[in-house]
C-alpha cells in the first residue's frame, strides 16, 4: 500500500475539482485556457488540502522510528537490542516513501504560486479584453498588469537593495526565497482571518435556519424581488448595447476595413438580435470615408467587451430567475403538505426534466414526504449543532494554539493522544476532518461574496471567465496559509511547538520563518485572535446592518425595506405560477383533445375523401338526372362538413386569462 493513498487521493481530487468546475463554468462557452487554468488552481489547492493528513501520519511515523534508533539500548554481545517499551512503532497504511512528499509540495507549492501572482492576473486582463485578435488582448493584458506587476518589483527591488547595502544583513537564496513565501503567506493569512471569521458563524446559522421552512420562503421572496430588479435592468442594458450595435453594424457597410470587426461583435449577440440586424442590413452599399463619421477600432473593442459582459449577465439573470422560481415553488409545496392527512407528497408542477427511475422507484411521494416534512428539518437542526460544536473548538483552538505547556488546543491534544498510541487511522481522520472543516468555512465564503458584478460564483454553468479565474487566485494564495495554520492548531509546526523534531515536509518547503522573528513570533500567533471579534460581529449581522445602511438590500427580519421586498417577491412568483398553471392546462387539454377526438378526425377526413371520389364518378356517369338526385348528394356533403365544424377545436379559453394588470397582458392574450 506504499504510494498506494497517495495516488487514489490524486485521481479523486482531480474528479472531485472537475465536477465542481462543471457546475459554476459552461465548458462549451468558455475558452480553453480559462478552463484548464481554473481547473489546475482548484485542483491543486484541494489536493494540498486532502494530502496534508497524510503527511502528518508519515511524519508521525519518522519521529517514532528516529526516536526508536536514538533511544538507549542495552547491550548484548555485540548485538544491540532496543526495549520492548520502544518496540511499537509500525508502518500506517498511507506510509509515503522518504523523498516523494518534499517534491511534490515543491512541485505543488511553486505552481500554484505562479498560478495565482502571475498567469492568472494576466488571464484575468485577456479574458475581459474587447480586442478582435490575439495580439491585441496580449497588449492590452500587459498595460493593466503593468501596474500590478511594477509594484512588485519596485518592492522587490528596493529589498534587495537595502540589503546589499546594509552589511548587517547577510542573506543568502534561501533566506530570500522564505522571505518571499512569508510575505505571500502573510497575505494570505489577513485574507483567510476576515473569510473563517464569517464562516464559522455563517454555515452553523444558516444550516439552523434551514430547518425552518417559513424562513426559507420569505428568504426566496424577498431573493426574487431582488433579482426582478437585476433581470430587469440586464435587459434593459442589452437593448440599449444592442442598439449601438445595430447603428454600428448599419454605418458600417461591408466593404468598409473594420467590417470582420463588426461581424466579430454580431456573432456575440443573442440569435434573435442577429436575425434582426440581419433583416435591416443592406450589404450592397458602399462606404464613403468623406460624408460619413465612422467609430474607431478603440470604441469598437470598448463596445465588443460591453456587448460579452451584457449578454453573460443576461444570460445569467434569466436562469438564475427559472432555478429561484422552483426553489419557491417547491417550498410552497413543502409548506402545504405539511398538513397533509394522506402523507404523500404533491407537486404543484411536474418536473421538467425527467427524473431517474431509479431515483423514482426508492423516493416515492411517501418516501419525500417524510423526508421534507419531518425528518429534514430535524437533520439540519443536529448538523447545526455539530457544525456549531466544531465552530467553538476551531475559536478556542485559534485563541491558545500558542500555549504548548499546558497544551490548550484542543485540536493538539486529540493529535498527540493518538499519537501515544500510534493509531495513524484516528490521526489521519482527525487531521482530515479538522482542515476539512476549515477549508469549507473559508471555501464557502469564496463561493458566497459578491463584488458587484465584477465577482459572482454562480451555479448551473453560468460563472463567467474573469469570476473563474479571480476564484483560482484566492484559492491558491488562501490554501498555504489555511495549512500552516492547520498546522499550527495541531502542533506540527516546530515554530509553534518549540521543540526540536522532525518537521513535515509541507513545512520543510516552507524554511524556517526565523528569518523574520517578528513574523513567526507575533503576526503569525496573535493575529488568528482576531477570529473572535469576526466572529462575534457576524453574529449580530454587523456587515449585513451597514449595507443595508449604505443603500445595499439586505435581508433583514426587522427591517420594513425587508418587508417590503417580500411581498413584491411574494407577488411575482404568485403570477409566474399563476402563468405556469394556464400553460399546463393549455397543454393538458390539447392533449386530451388529441387522445379523444385523434381516431375520430382520421375517420372523418378518410369519409370526406371516399364520398368526394363517390360524387365525382357518379356526376361524370349520369350528367343526364334529375336535380334531385345532386341536391341530396349535396346534402350529404354539406352535413359531413357540419360535422367537420363540429369536432373543431375550441379555443384555449380560460376565465383568468382575463386580467387588469397590464404587465400580464401578453401571457392573458
Amino acid at each position: 500500500m506504499s504510494g498506494a493513498a497517495l495516488g487514489l487521493e490524486i485521481v479523486f481530487v482531480f474528479f472531485l475539482a472537475l465536477f465542481l468546475l462543471h457546475r459554476y463554468g459552461d465548458f462549451n462557452k468558455q475558452h480553453r485556457l480559462v478552463i484548464i487554468a481554473t481547473l489546475l488552481a482548484w485542483y491543486l489547492c484541494f489536493l494540498i488540502v486532502f494530502i496534508l493528513p497524510l503527511d502528518v501520519s508519515t511524519t508521525i511515523y519518522n519521529r517514532c522510528k528516529l526516536a526508536v534508533n536514538s533511544s538507549p539500548a542495552e547491550s548484548n554481545g555485540s548485538f544491540v537490542t532496543l526495549p520492548p517499551s520502544k518496540q511499537k512503532c509500525f508502518k500506517p497504511w498511507s506510509y509515503i516513501p522518504n523523498g516523494i512528499m518534499p517534491i511534490f509540495w515543491r512541485v505543488v507549492y511553486w505552481t500554484s504560486q505562479f498560478l495565482t501572482w502571475i498567469l492568472l492576473p494576466f488571464m484575468q486582463s485577456y479574458a475581459r479584453s474587447g480586442g478582435f485578435s490575439i495580439t491585441g488582448k496580449i497588449k492590452t493584458a500587459l498595460i493593466e498588469n503593468a501596474i500590478y506587476y511594477g509594484t512588485y518589483l519596485l518592492i522587490f527591488g528596493a529589498f534587495l537593495i537595502y540589503v546589499a547595502v546594509n552589511p548587517n544583513f547577510n542573506l543568502q537564496w534561501n533566506q530570500l526565497q522564505t522571505i518571499g513565501i512569508a510575505a505571500a503567506n502573510t497575505w494570505g493569512l489577513f485574507l483567510l482571518v476576515l473569510l473563517l471569521g464569517y464562516g464559522l458563524v455563517e454555515i452553523p446559522r444558516s444550516h439552523w435556519n434551514g430547518a425552518k421552512r417559513g424562513y426559507l420562503l420569505m428568504k426566496t421572496y424577498f431573493k426574487a424581488a431582488k433579482l426582478m430588479t437585476e433581470k430587469a435592468d440586464a435587459e434593459e442594458n442589452l437593448e440599449d448595447i444592442m442598439e449601438e450595435v445595430r447603428k454600428v453594424s448599419e454605418s458600417i457597410k461591408y466593404n468598409h476595413p473594420l467590417r470582420k470587426c463588426v461581424d466579430t461583435i454580431l456573432k456575440k449577440c443573442p440569435t434573435e438580435y442577429q436575425e434582426r440586424m440581419g433583416r435591416n442590413m443592406d450589404d450592397y452599399e458602399d462606404f464613403d470615408e468623406r460624408q460619413n463619421s465612422y467609430p474607431s477600432e478603440k470604441s469598437l473593442v470598448k463596445l465588443h467587451k460591453q456587448v460579452i459582459y451584457s449578454v453573460q449577465r443576461h444570460r445569467r439573470t434569466q436562469v438564475q430567475w427559472q432555478i429561484l422560481l422552483e426553489q419557491a415553488f417547491y417550498l410552497e409545496d413543502v409548506a402545504k403538505n405539511e398538513t397533509s392527512a394522506t402523507r404523500q407528497f404533491v407537486h404543484t408542477f411536474h418536473s421538467q426534466e425527467p427524473e431517474n427511475k431509479i431515483i423514482q422507484y426508492f423516493y416515492t411521494p411517501t418516501v419525500e414526504w417524510y423526508w421534507e416534512c419531518l425528518l429534514r428539518p430535524w437533520f439540519y437542526r443536529v448538523l447545526a449543532v455539530v457544525l456549531a460544536t466544531f465552530s467553538v473548538i476551531v475559536v478556542w483552538s485559534e485563541c491558545t494554539f500558542f500555549s504548548t505547556k499546558p497544551v490548550l488546543s484542543l485540536f493538539a491534544v486529540f493529535i498527540q493522544l493518538a499519537e501515544k498510541t500510534y493509531n495513524y487511522i484516528y490521526i489521519e481522520m482527525a487531521c482530515f476532518l479538522t482542515i476539512f472543516f476549515l477549508s469549507i468555512c473559508v471555501y464557502s465564503t469564496v463561493f458566497r461574496i459578491r463584488v458587484f458584478n465584477y465577482y459572482y460564483l454562480a451555479s448551473h454553468h453560468q460563472t463567467d471567465a474573469y469570476s473563474l479565474l479571480f476564484s483560482g487566485m484566492l484559492f491558491c494564495r488562501l490554501t498555504p496559509p489555511l495549512c500552516l495554520n492547520f498546522l499550527g492548531l495541531t502542533h506540527m509546526d516546530a515554530t509553534i511547538s518549540h521543540k526540536n523534531t522532525q518537521p513535515t515536509a509541507y513545512t520543510s518547503i516552507m524554511g524556517s520563518m526565523r528569518v523574520l522573528s517578528f513574523i513567526a513570533d507575533g503576526f503569525y500567533i496573535y493575529y488568528p485572535m482576531l477570529v473572535v471579534i469576526l466572529c462575534i460581529a457576524t453574529y449580530f449581522s454587523l456587515g449585513t446592518r451597514c449595507l443595508n445602511l449604505l443603500g445595499f438590500q439586505q435581508f433583514m427580519g426587522d427591517s420594513e425595506m425587508t418587508s417590503d421586498l417580500i411581498d413584491e417577491g411574494k407577488e411575482l412568483i404568485r403570477r409566474e405560477k399563476r402563468k405556469r398553471q394556464r400553460q399546463e392546462e393549455g397543454e393538458n387539454r390539447r392533449r386530451e383533445w388529441k387522445e379523444r377526438y385523434g381516431n375520430r378526425d382520421d375517420s372523418t377526413r378518410n369519409r370526406v375523401v371516399h364520398t368526394d371520389q363517390k360524387e365525382s364518378s357518379f356526376s361524370e356517369a349520369n350528367t343526364n338526372r334529375p336535380l334531385s338526385k345532386y341536391t341530396r348528394s349535396n346534402g350529404r356533403t354539406e352535413r359531413d362538413r357540419i360535422e367537420l365544424l363540429q369536432d373543431a377545436e375550441p379555443l384555449d379559453f380560460n376565465a383568468d386569462s382575463i386580467n387588469d394588470d397590464p404587465l400580464e397582458s401578453d401571457s392573458g392574450r
